[in-house]
């Protein structure tokens, strides 16, 4: 870690946008599309996000990406204890140091990590809440869900583009790959649009809040999950085909993949855009 200059005295509890440009100022960050780094500015968003994602006094909270610690500040504010996965050095260190200005004792812990590689997390996070960079936001969310299985539900904002993909139901439009890949996990629901002016910088794409709430049970074994995946991933490269064709490749051949889905009780002339993922699952069930 980088060594890093505690701000002077903030006012109130949470970051404004007056406060998030001084503290990017201390420590010489611009923020860049590569990182996909767009500050919230914005306490009453903080709230909102806080608020919706049923954050209470004595929860277990996971955040990735916290930043300059906007959203981080809202969820200790409402009594959460935060684990704080940050891959910025510069900013995992500066967090603990603002969090002790504005709210001194508060219970935050900063694991400086790579979010697509992290593997281990202190506390037992049961919620997770995150402004995601829209560059990495399905990845990383699916990666905390295979990984981290005390986690039960959580509340992101996200480009509106990939919210819609995470929560469309099958026969949408925009039902793909995340969509079926989500629905694995858990119940997914878009939750509101969100301004641009509320980001510093402004964005050029819109954002939308996404809740989910996880299975109680899984509905397949780990060894069915990548199974799954991988007809998920073969259905969608190739969606205009198929089924019989588009799944040749991991079934077979198109005459194997067809006995399959039939003994599935899936039409092998369908595409995967009209199937669920039980549907999938089905399938890798027929074939073994």
């Amino acid at each position: 870690m980088t060594d890093s200059i505690a701000p002077g005295p903030l006012p109130g509890k949470l970051l404004g946008p007056a406060e998030i440009r001084d503290l990017a100022a201390l420590l010489d960050i611009q923020p860049t599309k590569k990182l996909g780094q767009n500050f919230v500015i914005d306490a009453n968003t903080v709230r909102r996000i806080v608020r919706s994602a049923g954050i209470e006094a004595g929860s277990t909270v996971v955040e990735i990406g916290p930043g300059l610690g906007s959203l981080t500040l809202g969820l200790l504010e409402a009594g959460a204890s935060v684990i704080a996965v940050e891959i910025d050095d510069r900013l995992a260190a500066q967090l603990p140091l603002t969090v002790d200005t504005m709210q001194p004792g508060a219970p935050l812990t900063v694991v400086t990590a790579d979010a697509m590689r992290v593997t281990e997390l202190p506390g037992d996070p049961t919620v997770l809440v995150a402004n995601l960079p829209y560059n990495i936001s399905v990845p990383v969310l699916l990666h905390f869900l295979e990984t981290f299985r005390g986690i039960r539900s959580g509340f992101v904002m996200v480009q509106s583009e990939v919210g819609q993909r995470l929560a469309a139901p099958p026969g949408s439009k925009v039902y793909g790959s995340p969509s079926v890949k989500a629905a694995w996990f858990g119940h997914w629901r878009t939750s509101g649009q969100v301004s641009r002016q509320v980001f510093w910088p402004v964005p050029n794409v819109d954002s939308i809040l996404v809740s989910f709430a996880l299975r109680e049970e899984p509905i397949g074994t780990e060894e069915e999950r990548l199974a799954t995946f991988a007809l998920v991933d073969a259905a969608f490269q190739q969606r205009r085909k198929m089924l019989r064709q588009s799944l040749s490749g991991v079934l077979g051949d198109s005459t194997v993949a067809a006995e399959r889905m039939t003994l599935a009780g899936v039409d092998p002339t369908t595409r995967g855009e009209q199937l669920t993922v039980d549907d999938f699952l089905r399938i890798v069930r027929a074939a073994e």
